[in-house]
């Protein structure tokens, strides 16, 4: 049997899930702003019904691409089997629960494929403003059809994030316009991939499903998504979650990683409302 091309073999799961995200965005969508059961899970963090809809579509659908990638979503019950995996689908199947049942338009679907750790293709898709984004290792980002980059460096950066990070750069006086929070955390990077905004933070506590798309997106766009201390992100651990976070294009990351690490400038206490 000739060797199996690996290129072509991502290119095609690549296809497979962007047809997959954008169904399960249509089905979310169909689902927004009616009235739906939603209940809370582990004390903090909520879900609905659109939430389990989506992920059973996802799931079906990928899992029908080949039947040796693991599986790890925040709607499905970890099997550790996946550490032992080479591949795996990493999937967030409403990412902004809690803006989806409030009407808000920044949700999201997000999944991506990780392999020995790095994601290789992702899709992450915006219902509501009919913006699929797409990425493939070495070969860019794209949003809608169209490649997308990272901004140039500018004096005052449009920084997105939690208030309490953004409070700690203004205390050390860079000068930038902060922008509302993104309820999406995927999506929120992904603004930095399409240029919309400079940069864009987290705070701890985020997870693989949040995340492996939207660093792809970064990353292919030409930008970097890394903790504070600068170090890229691993996924598919044990514990998939992660440190806090910052991207943007390569000069004003370099810009901010002393701020946000320099142990001087202390971060304001946030409220549970403000975390993110």
């Amino acid at each position: 049997m000739p060797a199996v091309d690996p290129r072509s073999e991502i290119a095609r799961l690549s296809e497979r899930l962007a047809a997959a995200v954008r169904e399960a965005g249509e089905l979310a969508l169909g689902k927004f702003r009616a009235p739906l059961k939603s209940w809370t899970k582990d004390r903090h963090s909520i879900v609905c019904e659109a939430d389990i809809a989506s992920n059973e579509l996802l799931q079906d659908r990928l899992q029908a691409a080949s039947s040796d990638i693991a599986w790890l979503s925040e709607e499905s019950l970890d099997d550790p089997a996946r550490l032992q995996a080479r591949r795996v689908w990493v999937v967030d199947p409403i990412d902004g629960t809690r803006a989806y049942i409030e009407g808000r338009p920044d949700w999201s679907i997000a999944a991506a494929l990780v392999e020995a750790g790095r994601p290789v293709a992702a899709a992450l898709f915006a219902p509501v403003e009919d913006a699929m984004f797409l990425a493939v290792a070495g070969q860019g980002a794209t949003l809608n059809g169209g490649r997308i980059a990272t901004t140039p460096e500018r004096e005052a950066l449009r920084i997105a994030g939690p208030a309490g990070l953004l409070q700690r750069l203004q205390s050390a006086e860079l000068p930038f316009q902060p922008i509302r929070k993104i309820h999406s955390l995927a999506l929120r990077f992904a603004r930095v991939a399409q240029g919309a905004i400079d940069a864009a933070l987290a705070s701890g506590n985020s997870h693989d499903w949040d995340l492996a798309a939207a660093d792809l997106l970064v990353h292919e766009a030409g930008g970097f998504l890394t903790t504070f201390a600068g170090q890229s992100l691993i996924y598919n651990r044990a514990d998939p979650v992660h440190a806090p976070l910052v991207a943007a294009a390569r000069a004003s990351h370099r810009k901010l990683l002393p701020l946000l690490r320099d142990q001087r400038i202390h971060p304001v206490r946030m409220t549970k409302n403000q975390k993110g």
